[in-house]
């Protein structure tokens, strides 16, 4: 255990350090030796707890809601890359204390096309609207932004079906390092690639613009899985920066969470830090 544990701290490094090199060129506000060791140390304590204790032991833990009120807004919680539900329960655990009520998904098959988890979003949708009769909210993290996004261009309708969407670390542009994937929506994900095109040119054909004002995009100048850090935004949305946040723990840094549930909540945004991309 050890030496995994070991091993894995190295690769986090080696990630921190290629990430800090690419950001070099990036728009984003650089981050200084002192914010990638603290994101470092952040994402050793808080990925293992992640991967090797809620996602596979707990995913269970917190059902979700089977029934709502009129006057909240659902949510659908979507998770990343090789995750699952259990991804979200500090979520579940925060929105239940709200009365909030949510759905999420686990995005199968697990290696494939992004394309193919249309259908899920689609119904997890379905379930949250029915619980309130309302358009939900969506909060993404990672590749959970993408499949968003793909089935948002799926549909004319789509965009009318969701009050927001939030993503967190989201590879919008794709990023640097998943040119070393060979699966299937890990290709998807490589910077500016042919699929990264298609799902613009699908968005835009659909509903001639990308409905910027519907994105709120949390993104990170530390997230050592996403990279450059302007790859996290979109143009014209909502774009905020939290600096020196590495890519797991930024879902569930304070500001991320308590600004998120505050739109939920109420339905308005809070004061916001935007960024050209």
């Amino acid at each position: 255990m050890a030496a995994v544990f070991l091993g894995y701290a190295v690769i986090l490094a080696v990630e921190m350090v290629a990430a800090a090199m690419v950001n070099l060129n990036d728009a984003a506000p650089r981050a200084h030796a002192a914010q990638w060791m603290a994101a470092w140390w952040q994402e050793v304590r808080v990925a293992p707890l992640v991967f090797a204790w809620r996602q596979p032991f707990c995913w269970r833990q917190l059902p979700d809601s089977v029934e709502g009120r009129a006057s909240q807004r659902a949510v659908v919680l979507i998770h990343g890359f090789v995750c699952n539900r259990g991804f979200w329960l500090p979520w579940m655990k925060r929105l239940r204390a709200l009365n909030v009520p949510y759905v999420s998904l686990n995005l199968e098959p697990v290696f494939g096309s992004i394309d193919e988890y249309v259908p899920l979003v689609d119904a997890a949708v379905a379930r949250a609207t029915a619980l309130t009769g309302q358009a939900p909210t969506l909060i993404c993290h990672s590749m959970g932004g993408l499949a968003a996004r793909a089935w948002l261009a799926s549909s004319t309708d789509a965009v009318a079906r969701i009050d927001r969407i939030i993503t967190i670390g989201t590879p919008h542009r794709g990023t640097w390092l998943a040119r070393f994937s060979r699966l299937n929506n890990g290709r998807q994900m490589r910077h500016d690639c042919d699929w990264q095109q298609d799902l613009l040119s699908r968005e835009l054909l659909l509903h001639s613009r990308r409905n910027a004002d519907r994105f709120v995009c949390w993104y990170s100048n530390t997230d050592n899985i996403v990279f450059p850090a302007s790859t996290a935004t979109l143009p014209d949305a909502d774009n905020r920066l939290v600096a020196g946040a590495p890519h797991v723990a930024l879902a569930f840094h304070p500001r991320v969470m308590d600004e998120s549930l505050a739109m939920v909540a109420s339905g308005s945004s809070s004061p916001s830090e935007r960024t050209a991309s």
